[in-house]
């Protein structure tokens, strides 16, 4: 009820009251809402497992970035570690050894060659495409491959250390 229009009147208007009950029933339904809605337990629950499912998705997502950048780094820890080996084998190697090893290495690809000659004359054409695709497909993927040799003797590396 509106208190001046009570006392300039003595009794609100019929206007008055049909407000005063639209307002009244406005507020009684939106409360009747509020009530049915904490009352309502399964979309309480649903809400609550799609803020549970966002959270855990941007998680995942914190935790592959955290986990590339760390790769990336560890990768490029592993090629230096590696080159700064095999530039110290090559410096403390003397030069007789070297030069036999070049001429050794020179002896095993001449013989390799001899070999991949008699190999290629006696394999059959269906396997030699195989393996020529195979070897497409090798060096197509120079990279991950190379990357997956160094880590892989970069851990028997660590092991053998270890096992001493």
């Amino acid at each position: 009820m509106n208190d001046e229009s009570q006392n300039k009147m003595g009794a609100p208007t019929p206007e008055e009251l049909r407000e005063q009950v639209e307002r009244t029933r406005d507020e009684l339904g939106q409360t009747v809402e509020a009530l049915a809605a904490k009352a309502d337990i399964k979309a309480q629950a649903k809400g609550k497992a799609e803020a549970v499912k966002a959270q855990a998705a941007e998680k995942t997502a914190a935790v592959k970035e955290q986990a590339a950048v760390k790769a990336a780094s560890a990768s490029g820890q592993i090629r230096e570690k590696t080159g700064q080996a095999a530039e110290l084998v090559k410096d403390r190697t003397p030069d007789a050894v070297l030069e036999k090893t070049a001429q050794a290495a020179a002896q095993v690809r001449e013989s390799a060659a001899r070999a991949g000659q008699y190999a290629a004359d006696r394999t059959p054409d269906p396997l030699l495409e195989k393996a020529g695709r195979a070897a497409t497909a090798a060096r197509a993927n120079r990279t991950p491959l190379i990357a997956g040799g160094a880590l892989l003797i970069a851990f028997l590396l660590i092991r053998r250390g270890r096992n001493r």
